[in-house]
């Protein structure tokens, strides 16, 4: 924090953040018991099905029953309508708006070097900092229950990673505005800052992690989602998870299709940088497949475009994502942009440390006639994603860190990082309250998972379940 008196505006700003405990204070975040009048979360869910494709909605409810932690991720909203009903401050920021520990990982930066980061931002919105926190903090105490981890350990690894949060956040006060836009987690910076914390043993494990990053790529994905056919390279089938073109739709709705996705891959790349767009005009489109990604995202539109450059050993797979309103508009006010696909890649950019080369937005009215927005993006870049339930119990605090590392720097790029560690204060007070908030959270989680799998048992909705 800067010393006291050294600039009249820092003390203003620190000023603020403190003043902001009059509105909510730190022990406030410990709290969490559900209004009289509560939103039923299946009723939640449905609201969402409404808009997305309707033979893929019975996906994301299988997915989601599977387990509590599976339901935590695709309930962005549910959690989203939670935090408005309690107090909150007035410090925003820009979130990532689904922060929870799944939507951190490794991918590669422009650079080529293997980063740490958030990837996910399908949510992402302007609003109060603690929001982001309490969904990390909130996913760790369910992932770690699924992992049979007992309440001591699991408040041990939240109060790690949110402490971390803090520590960083009051680190950053001090620094000034481009050491904190050039801050990054990459593999080195991590060895440095934790690999002390790590036996011989486990950087072994992680090393072999980190390799097996660098093998994810452009080549990885066409020997992965392709075959040749009749001497053309084709996205392989395997329904209903990757659908090719020609198995949705045939004769001139395919042509229309495709006709679609070539002209929105030339209008989106007004989006980009002229250098990259120059790169991806290099690029000839050659197939194109329905995809359905993730948890919470199942049921949007969402396409895989297999491009070639100089030939077939130079492809290049887009992933073109339908983009819908955040879950956090309603409550926390509009993002300021009225193209939501923009809305990812603009919230992406500003809290990312790096963002692919070929993230880029457009608007389009789509074969059936709907205007909708999308956003753009690599399939696949080095992308790794960590999980808990086979990581070594020691290091689990290790990641934790780094997703509050890496959330505190988000935050710091967005908001008033003077503020945020004035507010925070040099005490755990912060992680205790949010440690014994994330065991509530979780109990509610549970209780909500109960809901969604006795709607699917009494036929109020359907699930597909093992998808």
């Amino acid at each position: 924090m800067p010393a006291a008196g050294a600039d009249p505006d820092l003390e203003h700003r620190a000023a603020a953040g403190k003043a902001a405990r009059s509105a909510c204070s730190l022990p406030d975040h410990a709290l969490w018991e559900p209004p009289a009048d509560r939103s039923d979360p299946v009723d939640l869910l449905e609201q969402q099905a409404a808009t997305r494709v309707p033979e893929l909605v019975p996906i994301r409810y299988g997915r989601m029953v599977d387990s509590p932690f599976a339901f935590f991720r695709g309930a962005a909203l549910v959690m989203a309508t939670d935090l408005a009903s309690r107090p909150h401050t007035a410090l925003r920021v820009q979130l990532g708006g689904d922060a929870h520990l799944s939507n951190f990982g490794g991918f590669a930066a422009p650079s080529r070097d293997l980063v740490f980061d958030m990837n996910d931002f399908d949510e992402t919105s302007p609003g109060p900092f603690e929001w982001d926190v309490k969904r990390l903090a909130a996913s760790f105490a369910v992932g770690l229950r699924q992992r049979g981890e007992r309440s001591k350990t699991r408040r041990a690894v939240v109060a790690a990673t949110v402490g971390e949060y803090r520590r960083a956040m009051r680190r950053f006060a001090d620094m000034g505005n481009l050491q904190v836009w050039y801050a990054r987690l990459d593999v080195a910076s991590a060895v440095r800052r934790w690999g002390s914390m790590v036996d011989e043993r486990e950087m072994a494990r992680l090393q072999k992690l980190v390799a097996r990053a660098l093998t994810r790529d452009s080549l990885a994905a066409l020997g992965k989602l392709t075959r040749r056919a009749d001497g053309q390279l084709r996205i392989v089938s395997r329904p209903p998870l990757v659908v090719p073109v020609e198995d949705l739709v045939s004769g001139d709705e395919r042509h229309e299709a495709e006709r679609w996705v070539h002209d929105l891959t030339r209008s989106y790349a007004r989006s980009l940088q002229a250098d990259r767009r120059h790169l991806l005009h290099g690029y000839r489109f050659v197939h194109m497949a329905r995809k359905v990604v993730g948890v919470g995202s199942v049921g949007t539109r969402t396409w895989i475009a297999l491009f070639v450059g100089r030939d077939d050993g130079d492809p290049l797979v887009l992933q073109i994502k339908e983009a819908e309103t955040s879950v956090l508009e309603a409550f926390a006010g509009g993002s300021g942009y009225a193209n939501h696909g923009q809305r990812v890649v603009e919230g992406q950019r500003l809290t990312q440390a790096a963002s692919d080369i070929f993230l880029g937005w457009d608007r389009v009215t789509d074969p059936d006639g709907v205007v909708r927005d999308y956003y753009v993006r690599q399939l696949w870049d080095w992308k790794v994603s960590v999980d808990i339930q086979s990581m070594p119990r020691e290091e689990l605090p290790l990641y934790g860190q780094m997703c509050g590392w890496t959330l505190a720097r988000a935050h710091a790029r967005t908001g008033d990082r003077v503020a945020l560690a004035a507010y925070l204060g040099g005490r755990p007070r912060f992680e205790e309250a949010i440690a014994q908030f994330a065991e509530s959270y979780a109990d509610q989680n549970e209780r909500d998972h109960a809901a969604l799998v006795d709607a699917v048992r009494r036929g109020r909705v359907r699930a597909e379940s093992g998808i």
